[in-house]
């Protein structure tokens, strides 16, 4: 019995299991496989309309083949091994030797015929997020279809009658089979190719994973408490770049398939979201924003012209979500003097280093003996030390005159003179402090001298709503209670300070 290795070849990246099709499934589409977890180059369109094609971060696009005017793709459910980062390789289930999938592009109009062969050991369907089709061919198993059962293939075929991104996922057993890591993107681009038309279009899906240190295969059963956080079933420092040309204009959309929201926030620029899974934002309802949030079982799109130069973070702000396996009952020792215990433990276990008693930077220094596949929490490194980073955080990359179709990673970002900040040596100023809690009130700035500086107004006949009239001595007040009402004003400048008396 070859290995599936064996079978398509060392160092191979795209393979098409042509013998396999020819054999097992005669008639279908080759079934194009990655191996690589490394961002594919984009597949520009070869018939129909033009369009730029999406670049899927730690992804690919499917090809397809033309049938009497049909776009056929032939997906395959299947057990795969994702290299999630350098030192850990995790067993998931996924499509065409991934997690997460290929990423399907088609153009508005199309009509599309994908083939689905379930090797899993169950059965499974593909349900097709957020777009308009029969009812017949929208995936939930045992209401729309039969389940997929292990061996099978069954067929979808409908037209895409609007454009815009979504996603593709089982929804057969789907707890089990989306915590394993089954989930793709679906990109449908417009009929007018001039219409939201950009520079580069980079895709990533958000999605979790409950991994114990040293395992490799995800809890299945975890609703909330992951500890993995991953773009395309990928981690950081492994997570690779966002690659853009000065001025391009850039859309990065995001698809969330997890069991939480995720804020994504980008450094260094502001940004329009310009799309959802439900379409595009018309121009006049566009928001400006650094932050998006991407809701459980939806996509944002955001678009920027890429203006400034630099290394810009991009990463989800729940902090967390930005570190590795991490133990959730880990106690805080901040300020805890652990000096006799170390010395005690030490002698038993000669390796052992203390942790958190001043913080937990020093983690993303510190060589600490970790599991077998096992990322340290905090990691990667950048051109000025530790980055102290992990789990969904990457890197935009915006640099003069990169080619249109060029998305290798340029390096790090030589800061010009005078635009990096730098330690300083000299005499220091004077640093204000707070002494408690209540808040203070910034003084106004001295009057000129010549300006009248209280005035004294009546407000007896002239009411506003934002300054009642002042009461007549033989005048009830309107409220019964005891509270204190206003009976004259007394202006200062532009502010007014009041007398007050009980009814």
């Amino acid at each position: 019995m070859f290995s599936r290795r064996q079978l398509l070849g060392a160092g191979a990246a795209l393979v098409s299991t042509s013998a396999w099709a020819k054999t097992s499934n005669m008639g279908l589409p080759d079934a194009a496989v990655m191996e690589t977890a490394a961002t594919q180059p984009p597949l520009h369109p070869s018939t129909g309309p033009d369009y730029q094609p999406v670049v899927t971060l730690n992804g690919w696009t499917l090809p397809h083949r033309m049938n009497n005017g049909v776009k056929e793709f032939h997906l395959v459910a299947e057990p795969v091994e994702r290299e999630m980062a350098e030192g850990m390789t995790a067993y998931l289930w996924g499509y065409n030797g991934q997690s997460t999938g290929p990423t399907i592009e088609a153009v508005e109009g199309d009509r599309v015929r994908i083939f689905v062969t379930n090797r899993l050991p169950e059965h499974t369907t593909i349900h097709w997020h957020g777009m308009i089709l029969p009812s017949g061919m929208d995936g939930v198993g045992g209401l729309s279809q039969p389940h997929i059962e292990p061996g099978k293939t069954f067929v979808y075929e409908f037209d895409l009658v609007k454009s815009g991104t979504f996603m593709y996922h089982p929804h057969s057993d789907e707890m089990v089979q989306m915590a394993m890591g089954m989930m793709g993107m679906f990109i449908v681009h417009p009929k007018d190719p001039e219409f939201m038309r950009v520079d580069r279009d980079f895709i990533f899906m958000l999605n979790a994973f409950d991994i114990d240190p040293g395992s490799y295969v995800p809890k299945i059963m975890t609703m909330t408490d992951f500890n993995l956080w991953c773009w395309n079933s990928r981690l950081f420092p492994d997570i690779d770049p966002l690659v853009v040309s000065k001025n391009d204009r850039v859309r990065v959309r995001v698809g969330n398939l997890t069991m939480t929201n995720h804020p994504i926030h980008m450094h260094g620029y502001d940004f329009e979201v310009t799309g959802t899974d439900g379409g595009w934002v018309r121009p006049e309802a566009r928001w400006p924003e650094v932050s998006v949030d991407i809701p459980i079982g939806a996509m944002r799109a955001y678009e920027f012209d890429a203006a400034y130069e630099g290394d810009w973070a991009i990463h989800c702000h729940k902090s967390h979500h930005t570190m590795n396996a991490m133990g959730h009952d880990v106690p805080t020792f901040i300020g805890v003097d652990k000096s006799d215990i170390t010395g005690k433990i030490r002698k038993l276990q000669p390796e052992y280093m203390p942790m958190g008693t001043a913080g937990m930077a020093d983690m993303g220094e510190m060589e600490m003996q970790l599991p077998d596949n096992t990322v340290p929490m905090m990691t990667g490194w950048g051109p000025h030390g530790p980055i102290e980073m992990g789990g969904m955080f990457s890197v935009v990359k915006v640099r003069e005159a990169i080619a249109s179709n060029d998305y290798s990673d340029p390096g790090w970002y030589e800061n010009p003179p005078g635009t990096q900040a730098y330690e300083w040596t000299g005499e220091l100023p004077d640093f204000a402090k707070a002494a408690n809690a209540e808040t203070k009130i910034s003084p106004l700035p001295a009057k000129p001298a010549g300006k009248a500086c209280r005035q004294e107004l009546n407000t007896r006949n002239q009411p506003s709503p934002t300054h009642p009239p002042e009461r007549k001595s033989n005048e009830k007040p309107s409220c019964r209670s005891r509270h204190r009402v206003p009976v004259r004003y007394v202006g200062a400048c532009c502010r007014f300070t009041y007398r007050w008396s009980r009814p």
